[in-house]
């Protein structure tokens, strides 16, 4: 199959592009910058705010997964809109059988924070223009996720820490490894308009997850959550503490107000793949993040 990913220089996307190289798929990539590669996909052109070059990118392709997302930017829901919009009529002009997209946990009933309604949006824009698989998840458990380095410098930097009430908020987490053979076999399933929840085998509180993060790092921590702390302040707050810049913190604590669980397995009865523990997940996103902030060997310093 010819599978183009939008996104696929980013977080999960640089993830799933070798598992699907490896099931033989041929993979071309649409980015702003493309570079060469030393493995079989291809970087080609493609900006979703340029229609004739995301129509170029289409060419010859069967199915994409669309893994474009902004958060980090004032008017992200409105960018957000605009490249779906422009990746779904693209997408059914081209003649692709389907889309896969990867989207947001969240009940549709109840008053979701911008950044999941703007997910939830984008799934409704692409699933209106083509047929569309969309895979709806929460904090992905892996190194390079935002939602997870923050509970990380929270952890290393905060050994007392007073938080906000959003701690008490139950989600459900999904390990990288999980998403991304999710993705890989939604690329494989028949086209059709249908959205999925994904998610580890149980729910837990941010203060259960900083909690485990803590025991596996050795770490002591004693959580204060009080209630004066509003989503504005708690968003300061963050970026206080963390590295995350004053939007993405104000975007993602919009979100972690709400509770994200999953509801709905029918994808691991589909697959046959049920998805790993949190302590399990977490686990592989602590050693991963170790080995990456190891420090560079000087091959030419001498012993």
């Amino acid at each position: 199959m010819h599978v183009l990913v939008a996104g696929g220089t980013g977080f999960v996307g640089r993830h799933l592009v070798p598992v699907l190289l490896d099931r033989g798929h041929e993979v071309r990539i649409m980015t702003r910058s493309p570079k060469d590669r030393d493995d079989a996909a291809e970087e080609v052109l493609g900006d979703i705010d340029d229609p004739s070059s995301v129509a170029a990118a289409m060419v010859g392709i069967d199915t994409a997964v669309y893994l474009v997302h902004t958060l980090d930017q004032p008017d992200f829901a409105e960018r957000d809109r605009r490249g779906a919009e422009t990746f779904g009529r693209q997408s059914a002009d081209s003649g692709l059988s389907k889309i896969v997209y990867l989207g947001g946990l969240g009940n549709d009933d109840d008053e979701l924070s911008e950044h999941l309604r703007s997910r939830r949006e984008v799934e409704e824009i692409l699933t209106t223009c083509i047929p569309t698989i969309a895979l709806r998840a929460g904090i992905v458990v892996g190194d390079g996720s935002v939602s997870w380095e923050i509970l990380c410098q929270l952890v290393e930097r905060l050994p007392i820490m007073i938080t906000p009430r959003w701690v008490q908020t139950k989600t459900q987490p999904i390990a990288l490894e999980d998403v991304v053979r999710y993705l890989a076999d939604a690329v494989e399933l028949e086209p059709m308009r249908e959205h999925f929840e994904i998610g580890s085998p149980q729910s837990l509180t941010y203060k259960q997850m900083l909690e485990s993060v803590a025991d596996e790092k050795h770490r002591r921590l004693h959580i204060l959550p009080i209630p004066i702390l509003s989503p504005a302040l708690s968003s300061h707050w963050l970026r206080l503490i963390t590295d995350v810049n004053l939007q993405t913190a104000r975007s993602l604590v919009d979100s972690m107000t709400h509770e994200v669980v999953v509801t709905d397995r029918r994808l691991e009865a589909i697959t046959g793949h049920p998805p790993m523990e949190f302590i399990a997940a977490a686990r592989r996103a602590l050693a991963a993040r170790a080995e990456r902030k190891k420090p560079a060997v000087d091959a030419d310093a001498s012993p």
